[in-house]
């Protein structure tokens, strides 16, 4: 192996990697790429080095590769080694040879390395908890992402940005990325959710807002051995003087087959649900300090009123609005709104990427959290990522003792200020700062700069 190699991967390991470096040392890099079946060259450039090289650029504020590229170049010239070009086209290529597979793959450990670490006092009832939700991403203009990820409908054509639907499965107990789906805008969340049920394990309990609460979606969580808590769909209506009682607003209902089959489902698929589905309908009455009672009904799959409670699960439903937040970091904090890829599997790779950063950025809450006793929930992944950054040029200084050390501190930094508990936090939806009066592009781009060079 080249010594520049060597320096390189040495430095990654021990600093951005060191969080990592039970989750995913090297050894579980090198069976991810014997796995994929992955050959390479001994270059600067291997994919270890630009695995490690691409999680630091996701995680600086700086996204750009020139600024990737610059971080190399004055690591090995600190340690006397030949400067290598700053042109940015080698590493570039090294990404685009990242295979996606490879990195889904490191992902997924990712998030099962972080999960293992929960113990009982951790989790929900002793059940792991799951949080399901969808959103959108954005990227580069160019023919094959839009031919891939269209724009929008109502958009003209060269007015608007490829989009694409993403959907999520975080972890309630660890915050950890588990599972995500890529699928373009047209396609429906709860259709493309449904994917992912089955890697639900055995056990689990999916969390959910009302778009899943439907009797399809019941039945297909119950096929796995898992069981769900959604808030019910508003097209269902609920009679509390029917069914088996279990106290006041709670009962167990049977919902029956709908007669129309979902336009995601085939034929086959719907034929093999059954005809009926035994639900429990919970009433709860949300209370928020300024504002009137607002009143939601949840349906579950957990029917046992002794170890399930109303007050349990009312506190469950109450941590749903915690995947909001999860996507609110992936894509505002880590700056995921919008991906520079130019072509579709580079924006999935800048996706699965930045997936991994912020799994990293929870594994140092979380080992932050139970040294000092508190809930990593309460941690604030910004402050973390800021801590992380200002830290890790100093971890590779310094011998394995005081690196440790030092880590040993971050983790007690992160916690010094721990995020106020608001469950019933409310904020308006608006803007103060007035944005510049420019008009919108209604025409593409280059036939506005023909009419302006006219």
């Amino acid at each position: 192996m080249p010594k520049p190699v060597e320096i390189l991967k040495r430095k990654f390991t021990n600093s951005v990697g060191l969080p990592f470096r039970e989750l995913l040392p090297e050894s579980t890099i090198v069976e991810a790429l014997e796995a994929e079946k992955i050959e390479y060259r001994n270059r600067l450039f291997n994919p270890i080095v630009t695995l490690w090289a691409f999680l630091s650029q996701v995680l600086d504020t700086d996204k750009s590769l020139q600024n990737a590229v610059s971080r190399i170049i004055a690591w090995l010239a600190a340690d006397g080694e030949a400067i290598p070009s700053s042109d940015t086209g080698g590493y570039s290529k090294a990404r685009k040879r990242l295979p996606e597979k490879f990195l889904l793959r490191l992902l997924g450990k990712t998030a099962q390395g972080l999960e293992k670490h929960s113990s009982s006092e951790d989790l929900w009832c002793d059940r792991h908890v799951k949080l399901c939700d969808g959103s959108t991403v954005l990227m580069s203009d160019t023919p094959q992402n839009q031919a891939e990820y269209p724009q929008h409908a109502n958009q003209s054509p060269g007015c608007g940005f490829p989009i694409a639907k993403i959907v999520v499965m975080f972890s309630l107990a660890t915050g950890a990325a588990l599972e995500i789906l890529i699928a373009p805008f047209r396609i429906g969340e709860v259709s493309l959710a449904r994917q992912l049920y089955l890697k639900l394990l055995p056990g689990d309990v999916l969390l959910a807002d009302r778009a899943f609460g439907s009797y399809v979606d019941l039945v297909l969580v119950q096929q796995y051995s898992a069981d769900a808590v959604f808030r019910k769909h508003q097209s269902r209506k609920s009679d509390f003087r029917r069914g088996k009682k279990l106290g006041i607003g709670d009962h167990i209902v049977t919902w029956s087959k709908p007669q129309r089959r979902p336009r995601s489902m085939s034929q086959e698929e719907f034929a093999e649900l059954p005809d009926q589905v035994r639900v429990r309908e919970v009433h709860l009455l949300i209370r928020q300090k300024g504002f009137r009672p607002h009143e939601i009904i949840v349906v579950t799959t957990l029917v046992n009123a002794k170890v399930y409670t109303k007050a349990k699960l009312a506190q469950l439903y109450q941590w749903r609005w915690q995947v909001e937040v999860d996507l609110r970091h992936v894509k505002t904090t880590l700056g995921m709104e919008m991906l520079r890829g130019k072509t579709p599997d580079m924006v999935r790779k800048e996706i699965y990427v930045h997936l991994m950063a912020y799994n990293l950025l929870r594994t140092v809450m979380w080992q932050a959290g139970k040294k000092a006793g508190v809930c990593p929930i309460r941690i604030s992944l910004q402050g973390t990522r800021q801590h992380l950054g200002h830290f890790c040029p100093e971890f590779y200084k310094l011998g394995a003792k005081k690196r440790w050390q030092l880590y040993s501190t971050l983790l007690t930094v992160v916690t010094d200020q721990l995020l106020p508990e608001r469950p019933y936090r409310y904020e308006p939806r608006l803007k103060k700062q007035r944005p510049k009066p420019y008009g919108w592009i209604q025409q593409p781009r280059d036939v506005l700069k023909r009419k302006l060079a006219a």
